[in-house]
Parts: structure tokens; C-alpha cells; sequence
């Protein structure tokens, strides 16, 4: 069925466990994880990040992932992922996706929050959800010596004040994590997590959760996250579906599919499981 992203969030803030957030750019992709969460009867988001659009345009990506939504047997909301312009998540709202992240983290604190505050109003008035960005998220290839500067973390108290001038329904925070695959141990900042969670009420999102251990994890759960972003682990199980296909001598993609498909089922009912309890 398909939901927004504060009915499946507030459930799980209150419940004390997380929702995975799976990008997935084809129906292949969507159908191994749509699989794994109706298998285990737990919520999930579906979604795509801006940058991604040019392996799967919006409208093309909700001619597919909004129906499949529908149709599910559990809670699924569709996500647009980072995006850095109103008028392409007025876009995706059009197209029926029921919950943008308006990644203004690059602008200034005042700019970010009218900003937010400005879509909200809009995305509400669409039944949908909006999910913030305060504090910087690097790409995992751009750490240099595996060390993130604390500097870029997000504050707990600009936290609080961002909450207050937005009515964000959900905040992505910056403590520790990159996007994309780790070079390195990240160091996730557990405290500062706990502290925005207390200071917000918010449900917290943490980007970059490929790659975290299952006990970072669960370590980010119990601080307060209530949504982890996760792609590269699904996109790496799908293409080592597409080469065990090809090492059991299947040379077509008809027969290659329902490999990646059971691949990144098996990985996004890993992540699930782990994530829902």
C-alpha cells in the first residue's frame, strides 16, 4: 500500500526500530525489494536520488515504482532522494511520489530552512511528506585519510531551531557517515545523534548506511534513527547476481534477471530484518 513517509516513520520512532530507504533505478531492483519486505511483512521506501536521474528519469521511475507501491501487501512510501530544486520536487510530487528530501544543506542555515518550510507547506498540501537536510554528508571517495571533519556534523541546537522554523517531517543529519562505498572505518557520532533526537522529536535519517556494521546500526537505532538510507550494498548484490547468472552459463538477460532480482532480495531482506527487529 502506499503511504507517505510520516506514517511509516512516526511508527517506528515510536517503536524504537528504523525503516530501510533502498534507491532502486530499475523494476528489477524494486521488485528484489519489494519481495524482501512483503517476505518479512515490514514497511520500506522506494526511492531515487537527483543525481541518478540520468540512468532513470522521474517520470519514468514513477510509471513503475508508484503502481508496485500500490500493490504491495505491506507500508511502502516513494521517496525522491537529494534534491536541490523546488520546482523538481513540485515535479515529483505531480508524478505522485509521496515524500521528497529538499537537500538544501549547502545553502545557509536561514536560506535552508525558508526554503523547507516553503516546500512543506506545498508537499502537505499533496498528502505528502518532507524529509530535511542540516549538516554535509560527504561522498565516501572524497574523505581524505578517513577522517570527516566534525566541523560539518549537524548541532543539536541549530537541530532544534531547524525543526521549529521548518515542520519538517523527517531531518537527514550529518554524524559520521559518507555516501557511497567506505574506504574507511566511518566513526558515527552515537552521542550527537542521541542529543538532536531529544532536542528535535524528529525522526532521524541517516544517510550512507552501506557499509555500517550491524551493530553500527543498531547502535544509530537505539540513538535515535529511524530511517537508513541504503543503495550501494543493493547495488552491489545485484550486479554479483548478474555474474553468478553469467558463470552458470545464462547469456540471456531474461535469464539473468531473476538472479539479480533473488540477489537483492536476499540483501534487502538482510537489511530489513536487521533494521525492523
Amino acid at each position: 500500500m502506499l503511504v507517505n513517509l510520516k506514517e511509516i516513520l512516526d511508527p517506528a520512532r515510536a517503536g524504537g526500530y528504523a525503516v530501510g530507504h533502498f534507491n532502486v533505478l530499475s523494476m528489477v531492483m524494486a521488485r528484489g525489494v519489494l519481495e524482501a519486505a512483503e517476505e518479512l511483512g515490514k514497511p520500506v521506501i522506494i526511492g531515487i536520488e537527483e543525481k541518478q536521474l540520468s540512468i532513470c528519469p522521474l517520470e519514468d521511475f514513477s510509471f513503475f515504482a508508484i503502481p508496485m507501491a500500490k500493490r504491495a501487501k505491506v507500508p511502502v512510501a516513494v521517496h525522491f532522494d537529494h534534491a536541490y530544486t523546488f520546482d523538481k520536487c513540485i515535479e515529483a510530487l505531480k508524478y505522485g511520489f509521496t515524500s521528497v528530501n529538499y537537500d538544501c544543506s549547502d545553502c545557509s542555515f536561514d536560506d535552508n530552512a525558508w526554503r523547507v518550510a516553503e516546500l512543506v507547506h506545498t508537499a502537505h498540501a499533496y498528502g505528502a511528506s518532507v524529509e530535511a537536510q542540516l549538516g554535509f554528508v560527504p561522498e565516501a571517495a572524497d574523505v581524505k585519510d578517513g577522517r570527516i571533519d566534525p566541523a560539518t556534523f549537524t548541532k543539536p541546537e541549530d537541530a532544534e531551531l531547524f525543526a521549529g522554523r521548518t515542520n519538517a517531517d523527517a531531518l537527514g543529519i550529518a554524524a559520521g557517515t559518507a555516501h557511497g562505498e567506505y574506504l574507511f572505518r566511518p566513526k558515527v557520532d552515537y552521542a550527537r545523534i542521541k542529543a538532536i533526537s531529544e532536542a528535535t522529536g524528529l525522526p532521524l535519517v541517516l544517510h550512507g548506511g552501506s557499509g555500517l556494521s550491524d551493530r553500527a546500526l543498531r547502535r544509530a537505532i537505539e540513538s535515535g534513527v529511524s530511517k537508513i538510507n541504503i543503495f550501494t550494498d543493493i547495488n552491489i548484490a545485484g550486479a554479483q547476481g548478474a555474474t553468478m547468472a553469467l558463470g552458470a552459463g545464462k547469456n540471456l538477460l531474461t535469464d539473468i534477471i531473476p538472479y539479480e532480482v533473488h540477489a537483492i532480495r536476499v540483501q534487502a531482506a538482510e537489511k530489513i530484518r536487521l533494521l525492523c527487529g
